[in-house]
């Protein structure tokens, strides 16, 4: 049931491939591109305080900002995706299907979960923690990343929310364990 979801989605979105350049061009930027961006934001959150003095109260908050984003990430993409990668290898859709339209060039196998996904939902999480409406871009900057990796013909849906849940997670879990242990550490 869920490769005939998964299908179904993977063949509506990387029907947009070819359909113009503009539409092309869109989607290798946000499949590729729009992770640096959200990185510069990320950067600035934490650059904001240092820069301008009325903002020097929220310095400490940025930086933990910062830190929280920069180990989920860390942990989700490079450590519990290569963990999952490891012991499931799934073959992308380019590999398996004729009819696949990939525009981005990349290797084979090991398409679950995506490793894009964990890493831009895990900063979009650790971004909820400390500016709640704000992490809505930094959310759907995440999603459009992921609807672009399946448009471009290099992931299945399912890589994507497998990738989202493990961002999440560790996101959340990572924020927690540091809470944990600046209670129990002295001042």
């Amino acid at each position: 049931m869920m490769y005939s979801f998964d299908l179904a989605v993977f063949r509506y979105l990387n029907s947009w491939v070819g359909v113009s350049p503009f539409f092309d061009w869109a989607i290798r930027f946000r499949a590729i591109y729009l992770w640096y961006l959200v990185i510069a934001a990320v950067l600035m959150f934490a650059a904001v305080p240092f820069v301008f003095p009325r903002a020097r109260a929220a310095r400490a908050r940025n930086l933990r900002l910062l830190r929280d984003a920069a180990i989920a990430a860390f942990m989700g993409r490079y450590v519990i995706t290569e963990l999952i990668r490891f012991s499931y290898s799934r073959p992308r859709p380019f590999e398996v299907l004729a009819d696949a339209r990939q525009i981005i060039e990349h290797a084979t196998g090991g398409s679950f979960p995506s490793g894009h996904a964990a890493l831009s939902f895990a900063v979009a999480t650790a971004v909820a923690f400390y500016y709640p409406k704000t992490s809505i871009f930094f959310f759907l900057a995440a999603f459009s990343i992921g609807v672009s990796r399946v448009a471009a013909g290099i992931h299945w849906p399912s890589d994507i929310l497998a990738g989202a849940i493990v961002g999440i997670a560790t996101a959340w879990i990572i924020r927690h364990l540091l809470l944990s242990v600046s209670v129990l550490s002295p001042t």
